[in-house]
């Protein structure tokens, strides 16, 4: 099935058919063949990936993003989340660019907050801020255009009305998303401070085995010059052991 997979994909078949042939293929008894399957898709997906993106930036917007789902689909069912946020995170931001002309594209303020949400939990914090700052832009886009929330900036509280409700819903909105952003910026904060701390770490390791070896290396002249003499002074000794036998014997 892997096999039909690779062909599918390079004779450019991104359809669902071809979806359901790679998760054809990823069905295994054996777990371990499971693993190398999956493994051997996922770096087949990799590699392949970068030269149907340069194949199809040439193309219609709609085209572009039906072969960034089938990316995005394929990746999810091998398992490998950086490459398929990644592409999520390129078809979104193709969808927000291309909406002026084509609305049906627009990306709703609860897509780019779901992306940001998954994008969090995945670990990639930064790309999770971009995505809020953006849902933050089309929410207040919405707004704009919706004249019934027109007034999202006031920060009114009654809720004598429906406006009024309608204008505490969306600062509430925007809270939300500003808070998701900020705890998304913290945490990459503190992760490069923690990748900095272990290069730190890394690098007093390294210093220290560097200065280890050099006072090995100092000392070894001196051990071998304690030895030497050691055997200089043996070898003195027995020579006058040996001349006063010598003296000794002649006497006699």
């Amino acid at each position: 099935m892997s096999e039909i997979f690779h062909s599918l994909v390079l004779n450019k078949r991104f359809d669902d058919a071809t979806l359901r042939v790679l998760e054809s293929a990823l069905v295994s008894k054996d777990v371990k063949s499971s693993i190398e399957v999956r493994s051997g898709l996922r770096q087949f997906l990799r590699s392949e990936s970068l030269s149907v993106l340069r194949e199809i930036s040439e193309k219609s917007a709609g085209e572009k993003l039906l072969v960034l789902e089938f990316l995005v689909r394929s990746f999810a069912l091998v398992g490998d989340v950086e490459s398929c946020l990644a592409l999520r995170y390129e078809a979104l931001l193709l969808r927000d660019l291309k909406s002026a002309t084509n609305p049906w594209l627009q990306v709703p303020y609860t897509e780019w907050l779901n992306f940001a949400h998954q994008s969090k939990d995945s670990g990639f914090y930064s790309v999770a801020g971009r995505a809020c700052e953006n849902a933050l832009v089309c929410f207040k886009r919405k707004c704009a255009q919706d004249p019934k929330t027109d007034e999202v900036y006031v920060t009114k509280k009654s809720t004598e009305d429906a406006k009024a409700d309608g204008v505490l819903e969306n600062v509430q909105v925007i809270e939300q998303i500003k808070r998701l952003k900020d705890c998304a910026m913290a945490s990459a904060s503190s992760h490069s401070v923690q990748a900095q701390t272990a290069d730190y770490l890394k690098k007093r390791l390294k210093e220290k085995s560097m200065d280890c070896s050099s006072v090995c290396k100092d000392t070894k002249p001196v051990a071998s010059t304690l030895f030497r003499n050691g055997i200089k002074k043996r070898n003195l000794r027995k020579l006058n052991e040996s001349r006063s036998l010598s003296r000794m014997t002649d006497g006699s």
